[in-house]
């Protein structure tokens, strides 16, 4: 079984902001379907060309993700090479996807608690560019504001490339997902 796992901030609150990316993209895979609460993560079944999968929610917050990635394959005993990890990313411009196969954190703080959480690089990861604020100092504000009405359209355009490589993934792997999503 695989299983994607969207990061972002639990609460109203902070539903539409740059962090919470990574629960957009989820969001807009579930459509209408409803993501049942379990201990430190909220998540629900899905189904691409016969393939099962998990979507995944953390109910932690981003810099505590680690805690709820574990606990997912913990308790349906999948490993972390079998998970994509959808995230923000303030070194993408506004709109860019990237998609690996592991890699480092690059100083996102949910990046980081998984990867510490399970010991392991060794899991994949979709990065969602959100763009980065003029004034380096003011990276924390910036990842909690909502994006602009004028940054609508490459949002939008930006979920759905992500949702269409995330469902690339799920039914051809990897490498055909990364030939697609980082052209």
């Amino acid at each position: 079984m695989l299983a994607v796992v969207g990061l972002g901030n639990p609460g109203r609150e902070y539903g539409n902001t740059r962090h919470n990316a990574g629960f957009l993209v989820l969001d807009a895979l579930a459509g209408d379907a409803p993501f049942e609460p379990r201990g430190s993560y909220m998540y629900r079944g899905g189904r691409i060309s016969g393939k099962r999968f998990l979507l995944a929610k953390p109910l932690t917050y981003m810099n505590r993700s680690g805690r709820a990635v574990a606990d997912l394959l913990d308790d349906f005993r999948l490993d972390p090479g079998s998970i994509l990890v959808v995230s923000d990313d303030v070194h993408l411009p506004l709109g860019k996807l990237r998609l690996r196969k592991r890699g480092g954190d690059g100083g996102q703080k949910g990046l980081r608690s998984i990867i510490e959480s399970l010991g392991s690089e060794e899991f994949q990861r979709l990065r969602l560019g959100i763009g980065s604020p003029e004034d380096p100092g003011e990276l924390a504000d910036f990842v909690l504001t909502p994006f602009g009405n004028h940054e609508r359209r490459a949002v939008d355009e930006m979920i759905a490339r992500a949702v269409d490589s995330v469902r690339l993934w799920v039914s051809d792997g990897i490498d055909r997902a990364m030939e697609q999503c980082n052209r």
